[in-house]
């Protein structure tokens, strides 16, 4: 009879161990309700390059980056030291490097974040032309730039420096200063 109720004492405690694990368990795990960010990347892609096309065939505009990040619950897109690259015809194309950049979910507006250096090679008939600057909101389909940030705007020893620009590299090619307009230029 000993060793029965040695039995039955022994099969009491496990039992109990185990019903006291059962809850324990049961009141420790937490009801996780997993939800996804809902602007959560669906795809990226590492150094690449999107060309498009004019009417005539030829390279219209280009844009390159170290990596590019795809969001779909707004269809924007996020770069890492793009290039954008816009051909003329007969000129020498102008070449924007910046540090970050975003693209809207239309595709009509390019964000070149941090540092922004807007660079055209000179050419027979061209002078170079260089501009720093940062945060230029590009409109790709109207070759139209813009920023709120200081410019400095080199070409050779002629410089300009101005608060916020606006830019069309199309013909005729215009810039405009807004505001703080200083500068040197020297006639040859």
């Amino acid at each position: 009879m000993i060793a029965g109720n040695k039995n039955l004492t022994i099969g009491l405690v496990l039992l109990l161990l185990l019903l006291g694990t059962g809850w324990l368990n049961r009141s420790v795990e937490k009801n996780v309700d997993y939800r996804p960010n809902p602007h959560s990347p669906d795809y990226f892609l590492k150094h690449f390059t999107i060309t498009t096309m004019g009417l005539q065939g030829s390279p219209d505009k280009r844009l390159s980056a170290r990596a590019m990040i795809h969001f779909p619950d707004d269809d924007t897109t996020e770069l890492d030291n793009p290039i954008v690259t816009i051909h003329e015809e007969d000129r020498q194309p102008w070449k924007v490097h910046a540090e970050t950049g975003w693209v809207s979910g239309d595709k009509e507006l390019l964000f070149l974040q941090g540092k922004v250096n807007i660079e055209r090679p000179d050419a027979p008939g061209l002078r170079p032309f260089h501009i720093v600057t940062s945060d230029l909101r590009i409109q790709p389909g109207n070759n139209y730039a813009e920023t709120d940030a200081v410019a400095h705007i080199q070409s050779r020893d002629d410089w300009v420096d101005s608060t916020g620009l606006q830019i069309w590299f199309a013909k005729p090619i215009r810039v405009k200063l807004l505001a703080n307009v200083r500068g040197f230029y020297e006639n040859r």
